[in-house]
């Protein structure tokens, strides 16, 4: 299979899907811990390795920041969540700061399995030598921020070892309600899917102050404003949503158009605060999708649509998950009955639809290492990643972009410093 077939059929299939028994490929008995390593001790590290210690039988038992006291705010969470859970502190030994925190923890033997929740310009690197470190790795999404990235990222993927398992953070696909949905349109339930529009509507991001703190520490901290270390805001939150289509239409898009644009955000930054961004999918199905991210209100308001010739479905964050038309049906039980109306969590911990998304994302994981079978998931998460970029690449280029054109374009964004500096 070469690259381009491997990105297309990356949401359709998980290479490497073997079913391995525990005690002969992991060492791991039933229910025994799986030794959590946390790299990235932010807020929403912090509460997607809070969810594994409390939801499954990983245990946080080492952590790696980049700053001093991300990582002594990590030790006391953790030690407080382990004592609840009548768990040992963490050990000093196992508390890795630094520009090389990374390799030291996909070096460390009493780490099973990697947790990476640093800025989304370091994932791949960071994958890379959790990868090579034979260990389990948990990726948040996405898989790279730019093209050059997205294609290392898959070169990895190819790396990945026969009992090793690989998650993307794209835990909306198994948050119930929006499972359930999924599977009846799959099924056809919408008849042929015409169209489909979706959007993702959130609250400025808040600024992250530290005394003292120098230019590229400042960048670092608030590296969500920043182009080059999330990939802006369409790379980096709206992925949820594109994701959540490109799964439901067993697709990706061939072309994007999009316009977009800063036109609230005054802070430091290079991010756009909105985005419309009109894909195109196979059999000519449309996808309009529109995002903001600024405002003090603290409105959120996020989710999905699909029309097709039986019926339409509404997959939204916060609101009834329902299908209308020959085949109407609704899920039971949505905390909330009016669209729009969800609350926006900067740590990614979402209510309403996604209220155990975390939870059965978690569980499927561990599972898939104590158990089987092992997931790979690299493929899928670049393929959604690469959507991203290609209305990313749509907007600031005011043009129709191609598929293809993405992949030749080889776009690359450099950091412009040296982590080195924080050694």
């Amino acid at each position: 299979m070469n690259r381009r077939q491997f990105v297309q059929t990356g949401s359709l299939i998980v290479p490497g899907m073997l079913l391995i028994k525990p005690n002969t490929a992991f060492g791991y008995q039933a229910n025994s811990a799986v030794r959590h390593g946390l790299l990235g001790c932010g807020n929403r590290g912090t509460s997607v390795a809070t969810s594994f210690s409390q939801n499954t039988s990983a245990q946080v038992v080492a952590l790696a920041d980049i700053f001093d006291d991300q990582l002594a705010a990590g030790k006391q969470h953790f030690d407080k969540v382990n004592a609840d859970l009548e768990r040992a502190p963490i050990d000093q030994k196992l508390m890795f700061r630094g520009p090389h925190a990374f390799e030291q923890l996909a070096g460390c033997k009493d780490v099973d399995l990697i947790q990476i929740s640093t800025p989304p310009f370091f994932h791949v690197q960071h994958l890379k030598a959790a990868v090579e470190s034979g260990k389990h790795v948990y990726c948040e999404k996405p898989v790279g921020i730019d093209v050059r990235q997205a294609k290392e990222a898959l070169e990895i993927a190819k790396r990945v070892k026969p009992n090793q398992s690989v998650d993307v953070g794209f835990q909306c696909r198994v948050a119930p309600p929006i499972a359930a949905v999924a599977e009846k349109i799959k099924a056809g339930a919408l008849g042929k899917i015409a169209t489909a529009s979706g959007n993702y509507n959130s609250p400025a991001s808040t600024e992250k102050v530290h005394p003292g703190a120098k230019p590229d520490e400042y960048r670092l901290r608030n590296w969500l404003w920043d182009r080059a270390l999330s990939g802006d805001i369409l790379v980096e939150q709206n992925i949820h949503i594109i994701d959540l289509c490109n799964w439901m239409l067993g697709a990706r898009p061939l072309k994007a158009t999009a316009t977009g644009g800063r036109n609230i955000l005054t802070h430091w930054g290079d991010i756009w605060d909105n985005y419309q961004v009109d894909y195109t999918y196979p059999g000519d199905i449309h996808f309009s999708f529109a995002s903001t991210q600024f405002g003090s209100d603290g409105r959120f308001d996020a989710g999905l649509k699909l029309f097709g010739s039986s019926g339409s479905a509404a997959v939204p964050y916060s609101g009834p998950v329902q299908i209308t038309g020959a085949q109407a049906w609704e899920w039971q039980e949505s905390t909330s009955s009016v669209p729009g109306e969800g609350k926006f969590a900067a740590n990614g911990a979402f209510l309403d639809n996604l209220k155990f998304a975390d939870r059965d994302k978690d569980r499927g994981f561990v599972e898939s290492i104590t158990s089987g079978p092992v997931h790979n998931q690299i493929a899928a998460g670049v393929e959604t990643a690469l959507s991203c970029m290609l209305g990313r690449m749509a907007g600031y280029q005011k043009r129709e972009v191609a598929w293809d054109d993405v992949l030749a374009h080889g776009e690359t964004y450099e950091l412009g410093f040296s982590v080195e500096e924080f050694g």
